[in-house]
């Protein structure tokens, strides 16, 4: 059986615990606590301070794991840690909040040195009104056309799955393009 280990990183409260929990066939295994500041509870509860793990089973020779990151810089020490063995990775960023998207593009660029692996962006929460769009977002990111940058709703399980089997796709095709190469 093939395994591919995903990483799902983003800003504070982008959506990465609620991505994987949407998707996963197993109890999400998260390490949510309390958050800490007035600030943080203006925008949620509760944060992730290590990782947050999903499964899901393609089919029978095809696993996936999900690896959530904490969003908050100071967990940002476990980003290279969840980062090792990856094949690819996820950046979530919240599309109603731009005050974070400068922060995406960091980590964005933080784990693209981690390892040159392939990425998608997923743009949360765009069912909701004030959400920006995918090429306003483009812009603001300051994305080239070659990356993969796709509308999501991390509540919605085929919107998850449209973003997990995107970057499946292209995991799949450096794989297959190592292997020629090799040959």
């Amino acid at each position: 059986m093939q395994t591919v280990k995903m990483v799902v990183a983003g800003p504070y409260a982008a959506g990465k615990t609620q991505f994987i929990g949407t998707i996963s066939e197993i109890d999400v295994v998260s390490t949510e606590k309390a958050t800490a500041s007035v600030e943080e509870q203006s925008i949620k509860n509760s944060t992730t301070v290590a990782m947050d793990f999903g499964r899901i089973t393609v089919d029978d020779d095809l696993v996936l794991y999900l690896f959530g990151t904490p969003g908050q810089k100071r967990f940002d020490f476990m980003w290279e840690i969840l980062s090792e063995g990856m094949l690819g990775f996820i950046v979530m960023v919240d599309s109603t909040r731009p005050e974070t998207f400068r922060e995406a593009v960091n980590i964005m660029n933080t784990f693209r040195q981690y390892a040159a692996t392939p990425f998608v962006i997923a743009a949360n929460k765009q069912d909701l009104p004030d959400a920006w769009s995918i090429e306003d977002l483009r812009i603001a990111l300051r994305l080239d056309n070659d990356v993969k940058l796709l509308p999501c709703t991390g509540t919605d399980r085929e919107s998850v799955k449209a973003v997990l089997l995107e970057l499946l796709f292209s995991i799949l095709e450096e794989l297959e393009s190592e292997a020629l190469i090799e040959e």
